[in-house]
């Protein structure tokens, strides 16, 4: 574990995972949500009995607020798309590079499956956020974003230091494979425009609309950042490693050859007297059209990271599309009687929250007791599947180094 990583992933009780056998499955039936041909190394057990927990207590939401800013870049963005190129999410899956193979990560899963071995054993390189297209348009079409059913995950890198989403192709019509793309914050004048590394840990996406927005719990006093996934650059893949941004009039992003420019700046605000929150993972709950947050916070075991009473707040998007107001004041908030969380979901109001510790997902309906289900090692974000015409899903991932896979399981066994 590289001594850079952030808070999150201090996660001693747990271990990576060796390298299991790829196999071969049929992706309409996967689609279909039938179990996997075979099996790999799993990382969870069997569903066991829920146990109850603690209810979370709600607090005056009236002491959070975001601050919206979707202008800042517009003018270096759009001299970018045209200087250096533009390309289309389809496009992008058509030209994905890696592939992904089927994997068991829990024994109650319905879909699974795992990243190439260059982003499995990268000891620079971790998985966190997840989100998806059914995120993005909801179910019309099959999910379908730019005629594209896709799963996005956001990785951060050590070296060189950066972030990124890997977009993985989840259509029974096309390959099973993804692309990575290079998360960038535009610079220097619309005339000229370059772009540079985005050095925070994505913790957790939330995809509405065109818009992606990413957890950023290096800035002061912590928010998102907000991408648009209908502008993404074409750059270079000469060069060096070490090469970003503008040289003369060529862009380069260290070899990638996708970028994906920051639009907009989420900054978060609190009252005096109250702690400023921690940004570590983000949700959408499509339904209530809002983003859920919660915090990584430790118990008193803890020396070098945040501890206390853990927080989670929902922030509702404006009317009308995907974007918050200049200002939004929380519409809900929440302490929650757990540590450790790496991952928070919501739908309609209910909430589900991993802790990474402790191999658990704790769900809750609004009312009453937490329930406390196993959960998988390494366990990150979460994102809610509404699907039409089967059972709804909850899709996670896991982190650890040597198994680094994507999974999703029926939400209706963890409600």
């Amino acid at each position: 574990m590289s001594a850079q990583r952030h808070a999150q992933h201090s996660d001693p009780t747990t271990t990576s995972h060796p390298p299991a056998p790829r196999l071969g499955v049929d992706r309409r039936t996967l689609l279909r949500g039938a179990g996997l041909l075979g099996a790999v190394a799993a990382t969870g057990a069997s569903l066991a009995p829920a146990q109850a927990a603690p209810a979370p207590t709600t607090v005056d939401p009236a002491a959070f607020r975001l601050t919206a800013d979707y202008t800042k870049y517009t003018a270096r963005v759009e001299a970018l798309l045209e200087q250096a190129g533009r390309a289309s999410v389809s496009q992008v899956m058509d030209d994905a590079n890696h592939e992904r193979t089927p994997a068991t990560v829990i024994d109650t899963q319905v879909h699974g499956f795992r990243f190439a071995t260059s982003d499995e054993n990268d000891p620079d390189a971790f998985p966190q956020g997840i989100a998806t297209s059914r995120d993005a348009v909801g179910t019309a079409g099959n999910g379908r974003y730019d005629g594209r059913q896709v799963i996005a995950v956001s990785f951060y890198n050590n070296s060189p230091k950066s972030s990124r989403i890997n977009l993985i192709d989840w259509d029974a019509n096309y390959p099973n494979a993804y692309r990575r793309i290079l998360l960038v914050e535009p610079t220097e004048s619309a005339e000229e425009p370059s772009f540079q590394d985005v050095e925070i840990h994505a913790g957790g996406i939330a995809w509405y609309g065109d818009l992606l927005y990413v957890a950023d719990s290096a800035a002061k006093p912590g928010g998102m950042r907000v991408f648009d996934m209908s502008k993404i650059l074409t750059t270079d893949t000469g060069g060096t490693k070490d090469q970003i941004g503008r040289v003369g009039d060529t862009f380069y992003a260290h070899n990638y050859a996708y970028v994906l420019p920051q639009v907009g700046t989420i900054s978060s605000e609190v009252d005096e007297g109250t702690e400023p929150l921690v940004w570590s993972t983000i949700s959408l709950d499509r339904v209530t059209r809002s983003i859920v947050m919660t915090e990584y916070r430790c118990d008193d075991s803890c020396d070098n990271y945040p501890t206390g009473t853990t927080r989670a707040v929902r922030f509702d998007f404006q009317d009308g599309g995907p974007t918050f107001a200049g200002t939004t004041t929380a519409s809900e908030a929440l302490e929650v009687p757990l540590h450790f969380l790496n991952g928070v979901g919501s739908h309609n109001g209910r909430w589900w929250f991993n802790s990474s510790r402790h191999k658990t997902l704790s769900y809750w309906s609004g009312e009453g007791a937490l329930t406390t289900y196993p959960w998988v090692s390494w366990g990150q974000s979460i994102s809610y599947w509404e699907d039409a015409d089967g059972p709804d899903l909850l899709w996670s991932l896991t982190e650890g180094e040597g198994f680094r896979a994507v999974f999703a399981v029926k939400q209706a066994g963890y409600s």
